[in-house]
């Protein structure tokens, strides 16, 4: 048996809490980028969560994108009720979820953080998001993931 990773198991704890039971998947070589997870999982590059951290207005944010989109910066600033969004570093990720950039989850973050989601990933059946680690996947229903991250949908595709 292989030992799950502290960060799945925050994550899937507080998937539980939010009342979903997921099941996780693991890939060796990595899903670091949507094109790796969904060569990987062999789903559509879209079926993948981007979970991309910015910050509005000095506050930080989360960003929920289909893999197949690119974040329009300033939609998602306005959406957040700001002007200037900008990316922060891979330091500040871990400090504020607990995660590594490329292994963001949907749950279990160190902070509290306002999402918003991308209607994108609402057409599909299921979407893929990381568990926490560049290694690690569960699906849910797009549906489930607005619900349980509180996350707000709206327009952030880069036209």
């Amino acid at each position: 048996m292989t030992d799950v990773h502290a960060n799945v198991t925050r994550v899937l704890t507080a998937a539980a809490d939010k009342g979903l039971q997921l099941q996780t998947r693991t890939f060796p070589d990595g899903t670091k980028t949507a094109v790796d997870a969904a060569n990987a999982i062999g789903v559509e590059v879209g079926q993948i969560v981007k979970s991309l951290i910015f910050a509005v207005d000095g506050d930080v944010v989360l960003a929920y994108v289909s893999g197949a989109n690119q974040l329009d910066e300033k939609k998602l600033a306005a959406a957040a009720g700001g002007l200037k969004c900008s990316r922060v570093d891979a330091d500040t990720v871990r400090a504020v979820t607990g995660f590594p950039i490329g292994g963001v989850a949907p749950f279990g973050s160190k902070t509290d953080l306002r999402v918003f989601i991308d209607p994108d990933l609402l057409q599909f059946d299921e979407v893929w998001a990381a568990a926490g680690t560049w290694h690690d996947v569960f699906c849910i229903a797009p549906d489930d993931l607005v619900s349980a991250s509180g996350g707000t949908v709206v327009d952030l595709k880069r036209s």
